[in-house]
C-alpha cells in the first residue's frame, strides 16, 4: 500500500481566488525530502482541503503548473457555496493560515546522504492550506492583510529549522 505523504506559499483575495507555490524545488523540506523537477504528476483539477482533512474541502485548484523553480498553484475557495470556504478566506487573510502543503504518493525516490530523500516521481493528490508547512518556503503570496504576519511565518520556519539540526 502506498503511503500519502504531506508537505509545502498562497494568498486568497475577496472573492476567494488564491494563488502560491506549492513546492520549491531544490531546498528540503523540513525532514529533508527533496522533490525534483519533473517528478510531479497530477490531474487536471485537484482539491483544495483544510489541515489535509478530506472532510474539509473547501474549494479547487484550477490551474497547476511545474514552473523552474517550483509547483505554481491557483484556484478558488468556495466561498458563495461553502461555510467553511468563508472561514478559511478569513484566516488567510488575517494571516492565521499563511502555508500549502502537498499530499501524495512517492512512485520513485532514493535516500539522501544526512536524511530525506530526492523524490524523482510521485503523484499529487491533494493540496492544503496550513497553519505550518513542511516545506519551510511555503508560505502565502498574495493575501491581502497578511504581509505583516509574513514575518512570524519565517521566524517559525527559522526555529524549526534550528530545532531539526540541533537534533543531528
Amino acid at each position: 500500500m502506498d503511503k500519502l505523504e504531506l508537505k509545502s506559499a498562497f494568498a486568497a483575495d475577496d472573492t476567494g481566488a488564491i494563488a502560491g507555490n506549492a513546492w520549491v524545488f531544490d531546498t528540503p523540506d523540513r525532514i529533508g525530502d527533496i522533490i525534483e523537477k519533473g517528478a510531479f504528476t497530477f490531474p487536471a483539477r485537484l482539491p483544495i482541503l483544510f489541515a489535509h482533512d478530506p472532510a474539509e474541502p473547501v474549494g479547487v485548484w484550477d490551474d497547476i503548473t511545474e514552473t523552474r523553480t517550483g509547483l505554481s498553484v491557483r484556484g478558488r475557495l468556495l466561498v458563495d457555496d461553502v461555510a467553511r470556504a468563508r472561514e478559511v478566506r478569513a484566516l488567510v487573510q488575517a494571516g492565521a493560515i499563511t502555508g500549502l502543503s502537498i499530499g501524495f504518493t512517492v512512485k520513485n525516490a532514493t535516500g539522501r546522504k544526512g536524511g530525506g530523500r530526492n523524490i524523482k516521481s510521485l503523484e499529487l493528490a491533494e493540496i492544503s492550506l496550513v497553519t505550518v508547512p513542511m516545506h519551510p518556503k511555503a508560505r502565502v503570496t498574495s493575501a491581502k492583510s497578511a504581509s505583516d504576519l509574513l514575518a512570524i511565518t519565517d521566524a517559525i520556519n527559522r526555529a524549526a529549522l534550528a530545532f531539526r539540526t540541533q537534533g543531528n
